[in-house]
């Protein structure tokens, strides 16, 4: 069973995504913010993390340089969600190693379709 985490600080979008997410077949883990996802990432391995970029403290572009910059972590596709539509966050997400980046609120099978592509990546 395909692992997402899913990083995010807000209690309401962790269990929509999540419910919705598991309704399709996959294994659900979250983290709360920045340096929790970094570690829980190095943990658990999962197979696709997805990533909010307003996560406070660290945001979601420095937990992905983290992830990214570790040798165990590196390989792991990170798609970013934002509420903010902007070119320069979808730029900024690429330059911190995203492979893909989509919109809040989530449209889940656009979202569903870069998960899998991200696996076969």
């Amino acid at each position: 069973m395909t692992m997402v985490l899913i990083v995010e600080d807000n209690p309401i979008n962790r269990d929509v995504l999540g419910r919705r997410l598991e309704r399709r077949g996959y294994s659900i883990r979250f983290a709360e913010d920045g340096p929790s996802g970094i570690s829980t990432a190095k943990t658990l391995m999962p197979d696709v993390i997805l990533m909010d970029i307003g996560l406070g403290e660290m945001d979601g572009w420095e937990a992905t340089r983290r992830i990214k910059a570790d040798p165990q972590t590196g390989n792991i596709p990170i798609i970013a969600l934002t509420a903010s539509a902007f070119e320069s966050d979808r730029e900024k997400s690429f330059a911190a190693g995203c492979c893909d980046f989509d919109t809040k609120p989530v449209d889940l099978p656009r979202l569903l379709g870069k998960i899998e592509r991200s696996l076969e990546m």
